[in-house]
């Protein structure tokens, strides 16, 4: 990064070059995936006090994308993300915690449906750049793991041989590429 007066940058999130993706366990032994493309977020990163740094990001739950259209339509629905009612999701930081150069966790306010839980972002900082004739950038990764049934998404069906057809843990991995919003 340039030296300036101040090591405090505000970032807004490229969702053109960024991927907010979860998983879950389909069927008990194979990984079902899927995307939301439309997301917007600023991140506000002081590089010499990563703690008093802060995230904020919107999510509209209607974007969900996981390359299955009857699946989407489900997912859309009263059984998962019901995005009539609740067409947005959020995440706000509380906190952030070094843990290493240039890894920090990011706790924060997850919101879907409506409802709040706390979750950890384990993140990490990749560095920043400038696009040749245009914006300096940065990049992020994160991930965090959480219980959907915490946020009422509770749909599933019991398997024959035991077991059930989408485990309650979900992974969520965001790779972010954001702009420079404060030059």
């Amino acid at each position: 990064m340039t030296d300036t007066s101040t090591a405090t940058r505000t970032w807004a999130i490229d969702p053109t070059h960024s991927v907010l993706e979860f998983a879950v366990t389909h069927m008990m032994f194979t990984t079902a995936k899927g995307r939301f493309l439309d997301f917007a977020g600023t991140i506000v990163f002081d590089e010499r006090d990563v703690e008093r740094s802060r995230v904020d990001v919107t999510i509209r739950t209607g974007s969900i994308h996981t390359g299955n259209p009857d699946r989407d339509t489900h997912l859309r629905s009263p059984d998962f993300f019901d995005v009539e009612a609740f067409p947005i999701a959020t995440f706000h930081s509380t906190g952030v915690e070094v843990r290493g150069p240039s890894r920090f966790d990011v706790r924060g306010d997850l919101t879907i449906r409506g409802v709040t839980r706390e979750v950890v972002m384990e993140t990490v900082f990749n560095g920043t750049g400038t696009i040749p004739g245009g914006p300096e950038v940065a990049g992020f990764q994160a991930m965090a793991t959480f219980s959907r049934k915490d946020f009422g998404l509770n749909w599933n069906v019991a398997l024959e041989g035991g077991g059930v057809l989408v485990s309650d843990e979900v992974r969520l991995t965001l790779d972010i590429q954001a702009s420079r919003a404060d030059a």
